[in-house]
């Protein structure tokens, strides 16, 4: 039977209770595919994110920067194997609320569907790996011998609403009863086109986005998940 009801999931921060692409970065370190003064830049990026020197949203930037620029010469192969390692280990580390609302979907034949701004072939594994319906996620260039170049040519999150129409007006889904559930701003692109919009534990931005458009805010901590309507 076809599925035309729609939920709609960012993945790091949403899902994941941590972010694939510093974990997939973490992993192509450590094991020789990137260079090892990216050892040493990473720490050091960190180390300001922590001690309130960078925001999270400039952290994360930098590190898709470090990403961008130590891809450049890699193979698919390398950068699959290691996701596939990353979410080996890390597929389980989820939170409670959205685990739970992902399984009462699934059981009403709702289409699942993430957009992750982390690079597709980690997106792909860990979207399978959960049995999502859909995935999209960032896609880097491949030079005419298979080796990256280091262009970006998709990057969801430049607009995740655009990507929700197209995929909307192409496979015949319905906004009726559908749900989304993001935690950053560039997630609200789509959390305003679906009729059950949830900011999960929302940035600053977010968060006042939703609190202006009466959007359900949801807060987890540790074992304790807070709704504020």
């Amino acid at each position: 039977m076809k599925k035309d009801k729609l939920a709609i999931f960012d993945i790091d921060g949403t899902i994941f209770r941590k972010n694939l692409h510093f974990e997939l970065i973490t992993e192509l370190v450590y094991s020789g595919v990137f260079k090892k003064t990216s050892r040493e830049e990473i720490q050091s990026l960190y180390g300001k994110w922590v001690n309130q020197k960078h925001t999270y949203e400039e952290h994360r930037d930098r590190m898709v920067d470090l990403y961008r620029k130590n891809i450049v010469g890699c193979k698919k192969v390398q950068i699959k194997k290691a996701a596939q390692k990353v979410v080996s280990l890390n597929a389980q580390r989820v939170y409670i609320f959205t685990k739970e609302l992902i399984k009462k979907l699934r059981k009403e034949g709702y289409c699942l569907v993430v957009i992750s701004g982390s690079p597709i072939e980690i997106v792909k594994e860990y979207a399978e790996n959960l049995n999502f319906d859909k995935f999209f996620g960032s896609i880097y260039e491949l030079d005419e011998k298979g080796f990256y170049t280091g262009e970006e040519l998709f990057v969801p999150v430049d607009d995740k609403g655009r990507i929700v129409k197209k995929l909307v007006q192409e496979e015949g889904f319905s906004f009726g009863n559908s749900y989304g559930v993001g935690d950053t701003q560039s997630d609200a692109k789509f959390l305003e086109l679906v009729e059950n919009p949830i900011a999960f534990n929302p940035n600053k931005n977010l968060k006042a986005i939703a609190e202006k458009k009466g959007w359900k805010i949801v807060a987890e901590r540790k074992d304790v998940i807070y709704k504020i309507n």
